[in-house]
């Protein structure tokens, strides 16, 4: 008798599924989304593979064999030695150095040795010609941007002494030429010459590898054994085994992180796919009710009903699966078409078909995991359910015992998780991050688990609005609120991609407040003019205030004191004059406390001399010392590293020259031509002019923030998934809402209400989802992003962006109100005479 009660019954329910094939496709939408996701993100990363090997050439593929001397450099002696060799064609010294640029700013110049043709080469010549002789430097295109050089300028390096190595000489190059490498991108300036001419711009002894390009008829084996003569105690590798390796670096580090932390948040995106899978099929089985409960009269074991209903999952994830597979595959192979046309080269992702079926077959595996929890519920209908006109059960508005024990459960432990204090050092401080997300894990498990028990009350705050504007308001939250379980399975899909979103702001928020305050201590201005021993006078730094181009100029002075056998720097730098002096936080005291008589000490004078806001201590002066008191302390290092900060009186009292020791100022305009006006000031005043140095504040600064953004835009992109699958969930949820309640609509109708109102009424429900949604994910996401922040960097200010919280709430509101647009249309053109028929 089983197997047959098995054939039927599963026939009978993959009958009612592909009766009706919209269903189908409306169940598996999130997943489908969710399969389309996970793939497109494999062609990403093959594309981004692909691209990076087609555009990485490293070691020439001409290269047969790379020496290294295992004890020190190889010497031009030994390098001529290998040339000899019978059985090569060809070998190059590789050197890569760097020399500093001689001037007021400060640059560097990357230095490599290369022939600048022939096989070995690993330049392209763009402008110029490549040097021949001594003295000569091809530079890259970033190199002549820049130094703002070009070929037949001449420009300076400082070079180490080779009579004193904490001395530099001046060494004067010509350009000859403008270079592209074809090796790598060229991220920072470099400067490109043979290896005959290289020794005295880097001042190495010698090379550090050899690449070495065999004649046509010689065995590698043979070669390998002809340079070992040569050189005793050296690592051979082979040219294929070199650019094996790095090709693997290339693809390794930042490229294998971000695709690390992708694939972090495509699981929250899978997981938040199998809720709202989890949702509707719960939906599906609920409309099914009375057929479930005649097959139960008629003798159907309960077992095979999980089982038929669980199998349901399997052909809904295989066409899902299948459809969002082709659709990234498509995508996939469309972007470089589209990349080409907007000027940049990208490589094809290929057809990877392992990955296909994977991700078609986890598909699968998800939506028949979702199929459970329904499946079981469902199948412990009652026979007396079939004697029931209706064909659902009423919404029920409590939870089991069990279900209520396990969130609460949930809930304890994440709050004992959260509770734990944090941790000292990067290890503890990984740990306590780690406990914070699992706490918010754990959390939002509770959520699941104890949703039916919050959505009335959120419900009966949040729809007071929605009650006050008449009829369709109060059926809106009379639908919602009638069915808590249900509204409670959708919107904890919404509030994930809520507390995701907001958490990511917040954390972006707080982040940026604290690189603010960094800033305002270490890049307080754009540039930074320092000198040397004799300092600037007044008639320097008035020339600087009056340019034009230059803004917020502030001379500083700074004075050496020694104490309790440390050596600290004075300052008396104005906190009033720049214009990131409120963002300077304080471990203690105020900043508005220093005046004559008063001190601002940083952490690390602080810290020896156990300083806090008004202590008082002594700085040693000619005169025997001068009492100050303690304003505030810094919690980290003091303005342009300074110790200690002061007025310019008790400066004077301790004895500090009256020239200035540097100037910061903003730039008035362009950057680049604020950093002109400064070198022109210099050079003017300065017949030495590496007597004075010019530091480009604003480049960390930028980087910095171009760093958080970089991270935000990436972080906001991802967790976008989880909205836009949240988003889908409510369009399932309210057009498999609208079918369940089509009787319910169409005697709405008889009653007097218009298609109009009905329409609204659906679409304000669909709606409510994400407001109850936003409430709970804000709820969840802001206190944990702040746990979050302060357990990662614990000087970070508390920043709540309250104006992008609230366009995500109402944004996320309108977007789920939008999604339910089609079904609202569906259920205005429900009729009077449908309260009459029957909805099976």
């Amino acid at each position: 008798m089983n197997a047959p009660w098995r054939a039927s019954i599963l026939g009978s329910q993959l009958a009612e599924l592909l009766r009706r094939p919209g269903r189908l496709l409306t169940t598996g939408l999130s997943v489908l989304v969710a399969a389309f996701v996970v793939f497109a993100t494999v062609m990403a990363q093959q594309i981004a593979t692909n691209t990076t090997l087609d555009r990485f050439r490293g070691t020439p593929e001409a290269v047969s064999l790379v020496a290294t001397a295992d004890d020190s450099d190889i010497s031009a002696a030994t390098l001529k030695e290998i040339r000899a060799l019978p059985g090569v064609a060809e070998a190059v010294g590789r050197v890569n150095s760097g020399a500093p640029v001689a001037g007021p700013s400060e640059h560097w110049l990357e230095l490599h040795s290369d022939p600048g043709t022939g096989p070995l080469s690993q330049v392209r010549l763009v402008k110029g010609g490549y040097p021949d002789r001594a003295g000569e430097v091809a530079v890259n295109r970033r190199a002549a941007e820049e130094l703002d050089l070009s070929p037949g300028t001449r420009t300076t390096l400082l070079v180490p002494d080779p009579e004193n190595a904490e001395k530099t000489v001046k060494v004067a190059v010509t350009v000859t030429g403008v270079v592209k490498s074809t090796a790598t991108a060229e991220q920072q300036s470099g400067g490109y010459t043979t290896d005959a001419y290289i020794g005295r711009l880097a001042d190495l002894p010698g090379y550090e590898h050899v690449d070495i390009r065999a004649k046509d008829d010689v065995p590698a084996a043979e070669l390998s054994e002809q340079v070992r003569d040569v050189l005793d105690s050296a690592s051979l590798a082979s040219g294929n085994a070199v650019r094996a390796q790095e090709e693997h670096e290339a693809l390794g580090g930042d490229l294998r992180e971000v695709f690390l932390l992708i694939s972090v948040f495509l699981a929250v995106a899978v997981g938040a796919a199998a809720l709202v899978a989890t949702s509707t099929f719960r939906i599906v089985f609920a409309q099914r009710l009375r057929q479930l409960a005649l097959l139960r009269a008629i003798g159907a074991p309960q077992s095979r009903l999980v089982t038929a209903l669980a199998v349901e999952g399997a052909p809904v994830g295989a066409v899902a699966g299948t459809l969002g597979v082709s659709a990234a595959l498509g995508a996939g192979h469309l972007a470089p078409l589209v990349a080409r046309s907007a000027g940049r080269e990208l490589s094809g992702p290929g057809f990877p078909v392992t990955y296909a079926v994977l991700v078609v077959v986890g598909t699968m595996l998800v939506t028949v995991g979702a199929v459970l929890a329904p499946a079981l519920s469902a199948a412990r209908v009652s026979p007396l359910q079939a004697l029931r006109a209706a064909g659902t059960v009423t919404g029920e508005r409590g939870i089991r015992p069990a279900r209520l024990t396990i969130g609460i459960a949930f809930a304890a432990m994440a709050a004992g998780l959260a509770a734990l204090p944090g941790q000292d050092g990067d290890r503890d401080r990984d740990l306590a991050m780690m406990t914070t997300v699992a706490s918010a894990g754990l959390a939002f498990l509770a959520l699941i688990a104890l949703g039916p028990l919050l959505v009335r009350p959120v419900l009966a705050v949040a729809g007071w609005p929605l009650r006050r504007m008449g009829t369709t308001g109060r059926l809106a939250v009379g639908g919602v609120g009638g069915t808590p379980r249900r509204a409670a399975a959708v919107s904890v899909v919404v509030a994930l991609g809520v507390a995701l979103v907001s958490g990511a702001l917040v954390c972006l928020a707080c982040l940026g407040g604290y690189m603010a305050r960094t800033d305002a201590v270490e890049a307080p201005a754009d540039f930074r003019v320092a000198a040397g021993s004799e300092g600037l006078d007044s008639t320097v730094v008035r020339q600087f205030a009056a340019s034009p181009q230059l803004t917020h100029v502030t001379a500083y002075r700074t004075h050496q004191v020694a104490l309790s056998e440390a050596e600290f720097e004075v300052s008396d730098l104005d906190l009033g004059a720049l214009p990131t002096g409120k963002d300077i936080a304080t471990a203690t005291g105020s900043l508005d406390d220093l005046g004559p008589g008063h001190a601002v000490v940083a952490s690390r004078m602080a810290e020896r001399l156990g300083l806090r806001a008004d202590d008082t201590f002594t700085l040693p002066s000619r005169g025997g010392g001068v009492e100050l008191t303690v304003a505030a302390t810094l919690p980290g290092q003091g303005l342009l590293l300074a110790d200690v900060l002061v007025v310019p009186a008790d400066l004077d009292r301790l004895g500090a020259s009256p020239h200035a020791s540097g100037v910061i100022a903003d730039a008035g305009g362009d950057r680049e031509e604020a950093q002109r006006a400064l070198e022109s000031l210099i050079r003017e005043h300065f017949p030495d002019r590496d007597d004075v140095g010019i530091s480009v504040l604003a480049q960390t600064r930028d980087s910095g923030r171009e760093t958080v953004r970089m991270v935000g835009t990436i972080a906001l992109g991802l967790v976008a998934l989880t909205v836009l699958i949240a988003v889908v969930g409510v369009t399932a949820t309210t057009s498999l809402t609208a079918i369940e309640r089509t009787r319910e609509f169409g005697l709405l109708r008889a009653l007097g209400l218009g298609g109009g109102a009905l329409r609204r009424t659906v679409t304000m429900e669909a709606g409510l989802y994400g407001v109850l949604g936003g409430v709970l994910g804000l709820a969840l996401g802001v206190p944990y992003a702040w746990l979050l922040i302060r357990t990662a960097v614990t000087e970070a200010p508390l920043r709540l962006p309250g104006a992008q919280l609230l366009l995500v709430f109402v944004g996320l509101a309108l977007l789920t109100a939008l999604a339910g647009l089609v079904p609202a249309r569906r259920a205005s053109h429900v009729t009077p005479m449908t309260a009459l028929g029957d909805n099976e």
